[in-house]
């Protein structure tokens, strides 16, 4: 079984990654092929960067990097659940992103990216240069959703619809196949 990290990417109050995370992460969990484990940035509430040392040298400082740390490491697949700020990702997504270097290496990702028209999609694009830079496999399937303010239900849940499932399955098949390629370069 493959350790799937869910990120909550968006930190900001009246955010709405939550609630989708909360509508993504039991597909997820139904899927077999995966242990899903959520960590919330909100929760995790990291610092700008503040490890005196480079990433690659893997000398954390901070109880809260070695915690960051050892939740990455432990993962075999990513989906980064994020909105998209300004034409690019959350800051705090890559602020966690930038926090490691060894630990995301050889291990696919995806998204499930949430806005208005563009449903994060600039966002996305804008992370995979530096996911490639870290050895991250990028997987082309993801879940957009467009118009995300549009799904949300009087007490403010994600009501993914079935085209939202059918892409999620898509993106766990993905997932799952490139996970276990890629345990043979770890």
């Amino acid at each position: 079984m493959n350790n799937l990290l869910v990120v909550i990417a968006s930190v900001r109050p009246g955010r709405v990654g939550e609630s989708v995370a909360n509508w993504f992460t039991p597909v997820a969990e139904a899927d077999e092929r995966f242990a899903v484990e959520v960590a919330d940035l909100k929760e995790l509430d990291l610092p700008f960067m503040d490890e005196p040392n480079m990433p690659g040298r893997r000398e954390y400082t901070k109880e809260h990097t070695k915690n960051w740390s050892g939740i990455v490491d432990r993962s075999d697949a990513f989906v980064f659940v994020t909105p998209e700020y300004n034409s690019t990702p959350a800051p705090s997504l890559k602020n966690a992103i930038d926090y490691l270097y060894h630990e995301w290496s050889f291990k696919p990702a995806s998204f499930v990216s949430y806005g208005g028209v563009w449903a994060g999609a600039r966002a996305v694009q804008a992370l995979k240069p530096t996911l490639t830079q870290l050895s991250v496999m990028p997987v082309p399937e993801m879940v957009p959703i467009p118009g995300v303010s549009g799904l949300l239900d009087d007490e403010g849940n994600f009501q993914g619809t079935e085209i939202h499932e059918k892409s999620a399955r898509g993106m766990l098949d993905s997932l799952a196949r490139w996970s276990e390629a890629l345990k043979t370069m770890r």
